[in-house]
């Protein structure tokens, strides 16, 4: 409802709004009606102001109090509603009634940056949360997972190290939301175990195109349980319906210059213009017959299964099809707990999970100010519950009658008794342990979990030649910021030789360091079958759904030429934005004015996965003086990007340093067909790869 009010001026020119028939009255917290909200109260009109204006201290003590603890890690999220779908019968393996073909379940899923603090950029290199909170009919289950399907730690133990060593310095509070500084090395050099998600981080993985375009993963083993108690191992995987795609260093560096909030901006258009994004909710499934015979162990989070070994099988479907309404509402108080399951998922023994089972319910508290977090309604389950716990800060709920405690007798005199305990609640399996899964009392760390280079070898090996060297350039970059600490990088380039020597060569070649003596492994790492599916780039889609073309026009582009390319790219389900020296567009061939959706020097061509030059001779001949032009074409064919351009645009082309390759092309239909992927054999000529 519209407000209705009248505006008028006070004393000093202030602006007064004032309400109007129906319109609500502003009030206090506590209801009372306000007359005057811009003004405190004071002695005079210059005088002080006066304690006893309730108004101002309520005003004031709330908006002190706004920003609540930012979360250690994970700090910087972008949320949003959805469903849930399942697609296939996997009774046989579980149970829960979230899995029940064709059973539709709410969701909220919150993605993440992780080093980085909740002000800080959406593009660093960085892991991505990917956490889904789903409200079944049985109670809320947590999948907090990320965009990587590993960790870098094996026991929970570690993690405070671990996020203190990559977090801002201790001494000088930088630098933000990097791992490129002495103190993540030095400790990573130390901890063999983060090699194989060191791989990870230091590929492309780590910087996304959007995260409409990141796999998820539940990371831990956990176990599926059906109605005969019979338990299953599982790890979860997300597919997004878009494919795979990522940036590159360059790309990634300029966008955080060209849009602080370039991944929320993005998921979040995408739902407000109906372009849901999706993925498929995948599982592995094995026994313990299949884990006691692999050459690593299945509760160690630093490995993973591949896909080659236990293909994923798809049984359900994510769509994110509502923004939040309300940022710090939902999205900041949203609480994900790892220990939320529900009757037909029970854990493994993973001792990173174990860790994190105790560690997110613990900091919920410290965030939220209350062990009532599970009352604020983003949290709250969307099926019927009920316990004796009582009170507490912020407790909304009111429970009628005295019955807080069981076992009791109240119903048998009339009373409300109170819920009561349920043979179909969740039960932890009792199915048989693995080796070494029970047992003495002991501070160890199984053999099992020694190997630390097969896998790191095994993703690296399954990279393509492009994504190989992004991977040696990261580690000599990051290296390369690695201050007074010089054992820092002799020593980590020393781990690599376990993982590869070739790696280790190129790392050391661009550090200007001799190749050092290589460290030695607690066990030594074997040769895994190559895997296709842990390579960005042989599973990216030759599609524009999804991905937005940046069109520079100028006055005098030919009308029909633009047209006819808006139209293609539509027909493709790409997003055509159309981008002109002045916000107020363009006067084109025909004399018709063509409007812009946004000004050249905000938009550049790091926006956009492809762009098209669609100039007249004049106007080519003005942009060639202009510097954001220029740039546009530059980064655009340095960022591996197609081009599209008219012929009267060549000039600006030649000015950009672009060079023909079958990524540049006409605006015809071979525009169409590049603009949906990225030219990476064109790299090598364009920059020095390590």
């Amino acid at each position: 409802m519209a407000i209705k009010d009248t505006r008028n001026a006070g004393n000093g020119g202030e602006t007064h709004q004032r309400a109007e028939g129906d319109a609500p009255a502003l009030t206090t917290n506590h209801g009372v009606p306000i007359s005057d909200n811009q003004n405190s109260l004071k002695a005079g009109t210059r005088g002080p102001t006066l304690l006893e204006d309730f108004v101002l201290r309520e005003k004031i003590f709330h908006f002190d109090h706004e920003r609540i603890p930012e979360r250690i890690v994970h700090a910087r999220g972008s949320g949003a509603h959805g469903v849930f779908e399942a697609t296939d019968d996997i009774s046989d393996l579980s149970k829960a009634v979230v899995f029940t073909k064709g059973e539709k379940t709410e969701v909220f899923v919150r993605f993440s940056t992780v080093a980085g603090g909740a002000g800080s950029v959406d593009t660093p290199r960085d892991v991505r949360g990917f956490a889904v909170k789903f409200y079944t009919r049985e109670g809320n289950w947590d999948l907090v997972g990320n965009n990587i399907p590993v960790f870098f730690i094996q026991d929970a133990i570690k993690f405070p190290d671990l996020v203190h060593a990559v977090k801002m310095e201790a001494d000088r509070g930088y630098p933000q939301a990097g791992s490129a500084h002495d103190t993540f090395w030095d400790w990573a050099s130390l901890m063999p175990e983060t090699t194989h998600m060191l791989m990870w981080a230091m590929s492309d993985r780590t910087l996304p195109r959007s995260l409409r375009m990141i796999e998820g993963f539940g990371v831990h083993t956990f176990k599926l349980v059906n109605a005969k108690g019979k338990a299953s191992f599982v790890k979860f995987h997300w597919k997004p319906r878009l494919g795979l795609q990522s940036t590159i260093w360059d790309e990634a560096l300029k966008l955080q210059a060209a849009d602080n909030d370039y991944h929320r901006r993005d998921l979040f258009e995408a739902i407000d213009t109906g372009a849901f994004p999706q993925w498929d909710l995948g599982i592995q499934v094995f026994d313990q017959a299949f884990a006691d015979a692999q050459p690593y162990d299945v509760l160690d989070a630093t490995k993973l299964i591949p896909e080659e070994d236990i293909p994923v099988r798809l049984i359900g479907t994510l769509t994110l099809n509502r923004n939040v309404d309300n940022f710090f509402a939902e999205t900041e108080q949203v609480a994900f707990l790892p220990s939320n399951i529900v009757p037909g998922i029970d854990f493994s023994n993973d001792p990173l999970l174990q860790g994190r089972l105790f560690s997110y319910l613990d900091t919920q508290k410290s965030r939220l100010g209350t062990t009532n977090f599970h009352q604020i309604p983003i949290n709250t389950p969307r099926c019927p519950f009920g316990n004796f716990q009582r009170d507490g800060m912020m407790q909304t709920m009111v429970p009628k009658g005295r019955a807080n405690y069981e076992p009791n007798s109240l119903a048998d005199h009339g009373e409300e008794g109170g819920p009561r305990e349920t043979p179909v609640g969740f039960a932890t399996t009792n199915a048989s342990a693995g080796p070494d899964e029970q047992g003495e009392k002991l501070r160890v760390r199984a053999e099992t979990f020694s190997d630390h280079y097969s896998q790191a070898r095994l993703f690296y090996r399954s990279q393509t030649e492009s994504e190989q060297a992004h991977i040696a350039s990261s580690f000599v970059f990051e290296l390369s910021k690695v201050g007074l600490l010089d054992q820092v990088p002799p020593r980590m380039v020393a781990n690599l030789r376990n993982v590869d020597e070739g790696l280790a060569k190129r790392v050391a070649a661009g550090l200007g360091i001799p190749l050092p003596k290589k460290a030695a492994a607690a066990r030594e790492p074997v040769d895994m079958e190559v895997s296709d599916a842990l390579s960005i780039q042989k599973n990216m889609k030759p599609t524009l759904q999804g991905r937005a073309v940046g069109i520079l026009i100028a006055d005098g582009t030919e009308a029909a030429e633009l047209a006819a390319l808006v139209a293609a790219v539509d027909k493709a389900k790409g997003k055509p934005v159309i981008v002109a020296p002045k916000v107020g567009g363009a006067k084109l061939s025909d004399g018709s004015l063509q409007k812009a959706d946004g000004q050249l020097a905000g938009m550049p061509s790091q926006l956009f996965d492809a762009v098209a030059v669609v100039l007249s001779e004049a106007g080519s001949a003005t942009l060639l003086k202009e510097a954001a032009a220029v740039e546009f074409v530059m980064n655009a064919f340095g960022h591996l990007k197609a081009i599209g351009a008219s012929a009267a645009a060549k000039p600006l082309l030649d000015k950009a340093g672009v060079v023909p390759d079958e990524g540049v092309t006409d605006l015809g239909g071979a525009f169409v067909k590049a603009a949906s992927q990225r030219f990476y054999a064109r790299e090598p000529s364009l920059r020095t790869l390590a």
